[in-house]
């Protein structure tokens, strides 16, 4: 018999079909075979979902949170959300904000109303993101760091569920462990520069096109160190009398954009690539509301035991293989 998920019985995973999302379903069906993933399928994808599928006690429900019915009737016995759906593109905040509002911030009001509403379900585990710092001038940045001024729509909206879920959890007896999460890189990813980088030297193999001036630099942990540091955060926390909680979740280094091009490049096999970098907008950034320097302190993450197995530059090569595999 499998033991359960953090000692749960049923969770529900909104973004269940997505990057992140699809792997901690994955990873909670090897403990217990009670979870459903919730998704509307705008960017998550149903053959995330292949093993799960296979498995007793998977349920998935297409659905959008933003105007979705039936949500108090998918939150029964459900005691424990990992709210992992959201709008992933931080680009698409400078040409229509409302995307971010909508998809982040709005459906993160929803989800909370029924959780609410359900009376169950109390426990809400959430994806946010290192963009709520906006460009922090403490190096590596805590989680106590202030004021936080984002510099997207997408990091505002991040901070503005963050804010959200704080309220219901010492209003409505709920509790709340935010996540912030760095880049997140490895299997199953559609987004970011891996798979940016990647289609553009599938399609131009002699020329990368590089948004910026090449020397942004950041944090990137891969998707298996990530799932590691979930379970290990989320089980502290449910041990623990928090009604809220907050984590930085990254490697404890970090990777320039012009070197993550060119590990992309001897993944692919190339040689003679000519790097054309576009320089990018306000000192170099790959567009406006792109953080340049990102580097998180993830101490307090490591006091709980965790240890990442890959460094930035690490979980980079590593995802880059696994991306150029599916690609082929």
């Amino acid at each position: 018999m499998k033991e359960t998920w953090l000692g749960l019985t049923k969770v529900l995973v909104t973004g269940g079909a997505g990057f992140i999302g699809s792997h901690i379903v994955d990873a909670i069906l090897d403990r217990t075979g009670d979870v459903i993933a919730l998704d509307n399928l705008s960017s998550g994808r149903i053959e995330n979902l292949h093993e799960a599928t296979r498995q007793r006690g998977f349920k998935f429900v297409v659905g959008d949170l933003k105007k979705f019915p039936n949500l108090p009737e998918v939150l029964t016995d459900v005691s424990m959300v990992y709210h992992f759906a959201a709008n992933p593109e931080v680009r698409v905040g400078a040409v229509e904000p409302s995307v971010h509002f909508e998809e982040n911030l709005l459906t993160t009001f929803k989800l909370l109303e029924a959780m609410r509403a359900s009376g169950e379900a109390k426990t809400i585990v959430f994806a946010s993101t290192s963009t709520v710092y906006g460009q922090a001038t403490q190096l590596p940045t805590p989680e106590d760091y202030g004021p936080m001024l984002p510099i997207s729509t997408y990091g505002a909206s991040k901070l503005g569920c963050e804010s959200l879920i704080s309220a219901y959890a010492y209003t409505h007896g709920m509790r709340g462990l935010i996540l912030r999460l760095g880049n997140c890189v490895g299997s199953r990813s559609r987004h970011g520069v891996l798979s940016d980088f990647i289609q553009k030297l599938r399609t131009n193999p002699n020329e990368l096109e590089i948004l910026g001036d090449g020397t942004q630099i950041k944090s990137y942990v891969h998707v298996t160190d990530c799932l590691n540091a979930i379970s290990l955060s989320a089980g502290s926390f449910l041990r623990s009398d928090k009604r809220v909680e907050v984590y930085n979740l990254s490697s404890p280094d970090q990777v320039t954009v012009k070197r993550i091009a060119e590990i992309v490049v001897e993944e692919l096999g190339l040689r003679g690539v000519k790097m054309k970098f576009t320089g990018g907008v306000d000192g170099g950034r790959g567009w406006f509301g792109d953080v340049k320097v990102m580097h998180l302190s993830v101490a307090k993450l490591m006091k709980l035991g965790w240890r990442p197995k890959l460094n930035s530059e690490g979980a980079i090569r590593a995802a880059a293989k696994e991306l150029v595999t599916e690609a082929t």
